[in-house]
């Protein structure tokens, strides 16, 4: 570990900084990024599948979608290209 370029200290130049705390609540920013995502796909029609919760399932008649969300990628594929068009 190294002081950044720019921010070097001439009269300590081994000494780094210690963090107390994780920046800007890493570890719960993917959580609530989901807990959000979530939310907004329930409020547009889309229902969670009992099996798989990163699974989302849209049907309007016969027509169908899946959203599929995995880590930091979000996979929607369907019946009607019209239909995933819309939703995009």
């Amino acid at each position: 570990m190294k002081q950044p370029l720019g921010f070097v200290d001439c009269a300590l130049p081994s000494h780094v900084c210690r963090l107390h705390k994780s920046l800007y609540g890493l570890k719960q920013a993917p959580r609530a990024w989901y807990t959000r995502l979530n939310d907004f796909l329930l409020s547009i029609g889309f229902r969670s599948s009992k099996v798989d919760t990163s699974l989302f399932i849209f049907s309007v008649g016969a027509d169908i979608c899946y959203l599929l969300v995995y880590v930091d990628d979000i996979l929607l594929t369907g019946s009607n290209s019209f239909l995933l068009q819309r939703l995009i």
